[in-house]
């Protein structure tokens, strides 16, 4: 997958021996509701988009990566940017998140699928690798997050499923919201899919490392004027270390409520 080398880790099942290929898929448009053209928001001289990449790039268990954007003349410029780093691309429905994915999955014969939100900048490897490692250790489980009961800051979320869930969901869910988010037909029928979350711990999911709006981007913009250094990845829990240094960066963009554009999603279907 693009300038990414394979390595394959074994298992085995029924002493046969498989070969399962993990890969990031993340998801973006230029287009949104409230920060029009984020994805490409300058952070340190580089595009959001960017930093995103270059940290799920250090992921251990990643085979590769693979951006999913939209058929919409706006996306051009993000397959161009993607072309330019030799980042792999798939284009699909704008609305249909969850068809995008699965496509995109398909496309690349995907065993292993991580959700990655390109407004994200703060992704940490090691939240990802242990993920993917509690997935893939568990020849059971379907799916693995840090989202169903929320511990993590907002932003440090990550989602690893197999593509046989994947595959099932893309066939059976129904609703806008379940379309459009992609996993919550998943978690939410824990009857059809074997699911685990996993905490930090301690509780600090209060905390918003995610870009929706100016304030999240000035945010991000003070705490990578700080820790970013090109080649190096600073982690989760640099950041908490330095909002300990200077708690004022967190009054930054308090107060927005977590995954609005689910809960946005979900209001709208009652009100049909």
């Amino acid at each position: 997958m693009g300038k990414w080398g394979r390595h394959d880790r074994l298992v085995l099942k029924e002493e046969r021996v498989l070969y399962l290929k993990v890969i990031a898929i993340v998801q973006a448009r230029m287009l949104s509701t409230r920060l029009h053209g984020k994805i490409l928001a300058d952070i340190c001289g580089k595009p959001l988009l960017h930093h995103v990449i270059d940290r799920v790039q250090h992921v251990e268990t990643i085979d590769g990566i693979i951006v999913a954007t939209t058929i919409r003349k706006e996306d051009d410029v993000l397959e161009e940017y993607c072309k330019s780093v030799n980042i792999d691309t798939f284009r699909g429905d704008e609305s249909d998140v969850l068809d995008r994915f699965y496509k995109s999955a398909k496309s690349c014969l995907a065993d292993i699928v991580v959700r990655v939100t390109a407004d994200d900048p703060f992704k940490d490897p090691e939240v990802i690798d242990r993920a993917i490692k509690l997935l893939t250790d568990n020849k059971r489980l379907d799916y693995v997050s840090n989202t169903i009961k929320p511990t993590y800051p907002e932003g440090v979320d990550i989602e690893a499923f197999t593509f046989a869930a994947l595959e099932r969901a893309w066939r059976e869910a129904k609703s806008l919201s379940e379309r459009e988010h992609v996993t919550p037909y998943i978690w939410k029928n824990q009857a059809l899919f074997s699911t685990l979350n996993f905490e930090y711990e301690k509780d600090i999911s209060g905390l918003r490392w995610t870009v929706d709006t100016e304030k999240d981007l000035e945010f991000t913009c003070e705490i990578y004027s700080r820790l970013y250094r090109p080649g190096k990845i600073f982690s989760m829990e640099d950041i908490l270390r330095l909002l300990e240094r200077e708690p004022r960066l967190k009054e930054i963009n308090q107060g927005i409520e977590r995954n609005l554009g689910y809960k946005r999603s979900v209001l709208g279907e009652k009100k049909r």
